[in-house]
């Protein structure tokens, strides 16, 4: 079974350094769960000392839609035991 949570919203550029660095101090505090944010929820999950981090960045430009870029952060690991 897989739970799965996802909000889409728009934020501003200050909101959005907000959100991910309040993520980023979730990881800072070291060994233990971390909350995310994700919409209206807040979910707890159990990183361990080593995440898999992928970046993709993408550009496109097209004469119909014009131009669109976009970045995908992706962590995954699996949950450490408690």
């Amino acid at each position: 079974m897989a739970d799965h949570t996802s909000a889409d919203q728009t934020l501003t550029r200050e909101e959005l350094a907000a959100y991910l660095h309040g993520l980023a101090e979730e990881f800072e505090r070291g060994a233990g769960r971390i909350n995310v944010d994700v919409g209206n929820k807040t979910v707890s999950l159990s990183p361990p000392e080593r995440v898999d981090c992928a970046v993709e960045v993408v550009e496109r430009s097209t004469m119909i839609r014009g131009e669109h870029e976009t970045i995908e952060i992706e962590l995954n690991w699996k949950p450490e035991s408690e």
